[in-house]
């Protein structure tokens, strides 16, 4: 079950006062099985425990030498998604409930119970201010009722807070509240111009969590004009509000600042931004001094730009008789279809026979089907079989140039390309080939 809820927590050093638990309940029980505690970093994380879960049931001991701070709980994969974080200040046991449609419940934990129910009230007046402006309303008396309610919630949980760690992000999350009535154009630009009037983005314990790159990530993408935006326009305004968070970030370590900037590459990317993807890999990611001790992500970027939607994939070149062929010389076809596959694989001995009967007729779709192998001997005689498609050979398998070029892990993968040689689709199956290629 996916991420339903997210509460914010943080990360603080302090001597450790004995061993405590983290426990609770799953629902639907049967959907949960595991869960894992990582430690949350400036940028990072780090394993600490994990336990199962029992007809819905956990019961996570923390090592003694446990710290005060954020810990993430993840309980199932891929754990980028199926995760929550909790508070935990080394003095209380934590007790909480997640549901499935209802999100996180915690029943015991003052740092976390006290940490939530601010958010959730500055979340409701939030949305009071929000629909104030979308009905057109201009009554002075209620806004400054609202304006009151926002200074109450705020003083109060400070106060409240006081002697918790929380009250870091409690301060730090103070929103805009204006002296007076403003219109919404102006309401907007103040809003954007005082937002980092209280962050501190070289505070450890707030880097340490989600807090800090959320209240950033919102800036980017949140901070717009009113005005109704094309989508370059709308990327133009990004691209800005990045250029300001990196000014912002001149005080932090190298390393947070590409953990903050990568967190806003992947919300651009997943977002089809791929302007600003570019935007903050060319000027930011790629030239800073830590890319080569984060290798990994930056080859997780290069083959996310060279294989993603709307691009001309790497080049592929084979043998027809005597002839050398190309992918890029290829002409006249509505489309093409990329299959990378191995004449020692089971489901793609079972698929593109499939596929190549389905595709016979068809005058519009050219097939490269890429081998991936070890040796030529069975795939000279299963390729034989499949005499409509364009044939490709890559002897090392999944060490071969094409397999490391179109980062495949597994057999058949496809990707269907428009008559400019573009990605246009990645089908899992050869059913989804055919319906797509049906559809369009």
């Amino acid at each position: 079950m996916r991420k339903t809820f997210f509460i914010i927590t943080f990360l603080i050093t302090f001597s450790i006062k004995g061993q405590h638990l983290i426990s609770g309940t799953f629902s639907p029980a049967k959907e949960y099985s595991w869960i894992i505690a990582y430690h949350l970093k400036p940028g990072t994380q780090v394993y600490v425990a994990d336990t199962a879960i029992k007809n819905g049931e956990f019961s996570l001991k923390l090592p003694e030498k446990s710290t005060e701070g954020t810990y993430r709980l993840v309980y199932a994969v891929p754990q980028e998604e199926f995760y929550f974080d909790v508070i935990y200040n080394g003095n209380e046991d934590i007790k909480l409930t997640f549901d499935s449609t209802q999100g996180l419940t915690f029943t015991e934990s003052k740092e976390n119970i006290l940490f939530g129910t601010y958010f959730n009230e500055m979340n409701v007046l939030e949305r009071e201010m929000i629909s104030f402006y979308s009905n057109g309303s201009t009554d002075v008396n209620t806004y400054q009722e609202l304006l009151k309610k926002y200074q109450k919630v705020q003083e109060s949980y400070e106060k409240k807070s006081e002697e918790l760690t929380a009250n870091q992000f409690i301060k730090a999350n103070k929103p805009y509240i204006p002296t007076e009535y403003e219109p919404i154009q102006d309401y907007v630009r103040n809003r954007k111009k005082s937002y980092f009037e209280n962050l501190d983005l070289t505070n450890s314990t707030l880097q340490a969590s989600g807090f800090l790159t959320d209240k950033l990530a919102n800036y980017v993408f949140t901070a717009l004009p009113l005005d109704q935006l094309e989508k370059a326009e709308t990327e133009k305004e990004i691209q800005a509000n990045i250029t300001t968070i990196y000014e912002k970030l001149k005080g932090v370590s190298d390393t947070y600042a590409f953990h903050v900037l990568y967190t806003l590459w992947t919300q651009s990317s997943g977002s089809d931004f791929n302007d600003t993807s570019d935007f903050i890999y060319n000027t930011y990611l790629k030239p800073s001094k830590v890319a080569s001790a984060n290798k990994d992500i930056i080859d997780k970027i290069e083959i996310y730009n060279r294989l993603r939607i709307g691009v001309v994939p790497p080049e592929i070149s084979w043998k027809n008789g005597d002839t050398q062929e190309k992918l890029s010389t290829l002409k006249s076809s509505k489309n093409y279809l990329l299959v990378f596959w191995s004449s020692t694989c089971g489901h793609c001995l079972k698929e593109l026979p499939a596929l190549h009967e389905e595709l016979k007729e068809n005058k519009n779709v050219k097939v490269i089907a890429v081998g991936l192998e070890d040796d030529e001997v069975s795939w000279n005689i299963e390729s034989s079989k499949l005499e409509n498609f364009e044939h490709a050979i890559a002897l090392g398998k999944w060490d071969s140039e094409y397999a490391q070029l179109y980062d495949i892990h597994a057999t058949p993968t496809y990707f269907i390309l428009d008559e400019n040689k573009k990605i246009i689709a990645k089908p899992d199956t050869d059913r989804e080939v055919i319906s797509f290629l049906r559809e369009n």
